[in-house]
């Protein structure tokens, strides 16, 4: 992740209302994406585990949701099964930023309604593109 991390060509807009919920139980990459996506002023909330998951949707409302798969307790396909099964969370694209690399794991998350899928490290630019297209795609 010490790739560059901004093109000068590349415009971004700010998106000082959009909320998005981290799932990331690991605190450097939780810190890492939060101050990131902060910087290009989006609401980020964080959780560390699954814990309290559905209250945090409850009472933050993010707009999009970051979700790693490996979480103590709860893991990332199960809470993506359980989001996917509530009318009212449906429209909440979920992206999966995940160090399982093998394509099974994509594909399985991508079958249960995740949105895109990334390997860890990430490009943290590519996944900055991604979540414009994903929150502009669903405010059609």
């Amino acid at each position: 992740m010490t790739a560059q991390l901004i093109n000068r060509e590349q415009t971004f807009e700010l998106h000082s209302s959009q909320r998005i919920l981290l799932v990331e139980d690991n605190d450097i990459n939780r810190m890492l994406l939060s101050d990131y996506l902060s910087f290009f002023k989006y609401h980020v909330e964080s959780l560390t585990s699954g814990h309290n998951f559905f209250t945090k949707i409850e009472i933050f409302k993010p707009d999009l949701i970051l979700l790693d798969l490996k979480l103590p307790g709860i893991d990332g396909y199960s809470l993506l099964t359980e989001v996917k099964q509530h009318p009212k969370y449906l429209k909440i694209p979920i992206i999966i930023v995940s160090a399982f690399a093998f394509a099974a794991d994509k594909e399985r998350a991508m079958k249960l309604g995740a949105r895109r899928y990334f390997v860890k490290p990430v490009n943290l630019s590519e996944l900055l593109l991604v979540i414009g297209e994903e929150l502009t795609c669903c405010q059609i």
